[in-house]
């Protein structure tokens, strides 16, 4: 009885320890810490095999490391076992889709299918799915007509994000009115995007466009708007790309990268030496040769191998 006690109690205690295991790396997933989630998944799949969700995080892992092939076998198998999740079609789907931009063109027109099956059928298993109707925007944009690309379809699914979120619907319609040159149209729906919804991520679309259109001085007032009302440092970096690659007020673009610099983190995206390139470039622009070459040598310390730093170093040689 009491061997059988003791047994009970082990047991017990070792899903208790692999219970725990998994919340740890549950954890560290959402702190996009997956060099430690990995691990801790992977351990637990090793006990629970057909576990669902524990593959689910490993081919996410897999995918944010770009991994394709890898996320392709944690996310295949689970469209087959679970054929009614939209959720499963859209990653398998994204997954394939960017496995085919990673290999031939002549390969890739064999994806081309199954990469619309999988994104259809997550639209029509999940009629609010706002990825997976973004991802088909951007195929059927992307695809050449030949081979099944088509502007109707990319619209038609951009009004299926109109009623299913407004501030997503106009965001996708103007993104398609972008695509098709139609400027003031796509001007005009990413300024309802920001009176809809106000998002870094809406001001950040119209300020792109403004750039595209060459008009630098409306780039940096719309994104210095979005700054003051979201605070979010990559804004500065942009206002400071715009002042360096339109040769325009510095004082604002230097003050902008300072900051950048200052409150620079990972989750920031551009890493500082581009920040320290586009200082320079704004100190080539004024005809400080000094400056200029100081901070070209600051972005060329952190990565020797910048292209673009080199090609610039050799410009502000030339001043």
């Amino acid at each position: 009885m009491h061997l059988k006690f003791l047994i009970a109690l082990l047991f017990s205690a070792s899903v208790f320890g692999q219970q725990a295991d998994y919340e740890k790396a549950e954890a560290y997933f959402k702190a996009e810490k997956f060099e430690h989630a990995k691990p801790l998944f992977s351990a637990y799949l090793k006990a629970h095999p057909k576990h669902a969700k524990t593959r689910e995080y490993l081919g996410d892992i897999a995918a944010y490391a770009e991994d394709w092939d890898t996320a392709i076998a944690y996310y295949e198998p689970l469209v087959e076992e679970q054929p009614s999740s939209a959720n499963y079609h859209f990653k398998f789907g994204g997954a394939l889709g960017m496995k085919a931009l990673n290999i031939s063109k002549l390969r890739a027109l064999t994806y081309i299918d199954d990469i619309k099956e999988h994104f259809t059928k997550a639209a029509e298993l999940d009629p609010k799915h706002i990825e997976t109707r973004w991802a088909l925007v951007e195929l059927y944009l992307q695809l050449p007509g030949i081979v099944g690309g088509s502007t109707k379809k990319a619209e038609a699914y951009a009004m299926e994000l109109q009623a299913i979120s407004p501030v997503d619907g106009y965001l996708a319609r103007g993104y398609v009115a972008e695509y098709q040159d139609e400027m003031q149209e796509a001007e005009a729906l990413y300024k309802k995007a920001i009176e809809v919804g106000g998002s870094p991520t809406t001001y950040e679309k119209l300020t792109n466009l403004y750039e595209k259109k060459n008009q630098p001085q409306k780039a940096i007032d719309n994104a210095a708007s979005s700054l003051k009302l979201h605070k979010r440092n990559q804004i500065n970096y942009q206002i400071g790309k715009i002042a360096a690659e339109f040769d325009m007020e510095p004082e604002l673009g230097l003050a902008s990268l300072k900051q950048y610099i200052k409150n620079h983190s990972v989750k920031d995206g551009v890493p500082v030496s581009w920040a320290h390139f586009r200082m320079a470039q704004i100190y080539k622009n004024l005809g400080d040769k000094t400056r200029a070459t100081h901070y070209i040598n600051l972005a060329l310390a952190d990565k020797p191998d910048f292209e673009q730093a080199l090609e610039e170093k050799r410009r502000i040689e030339e001043l």
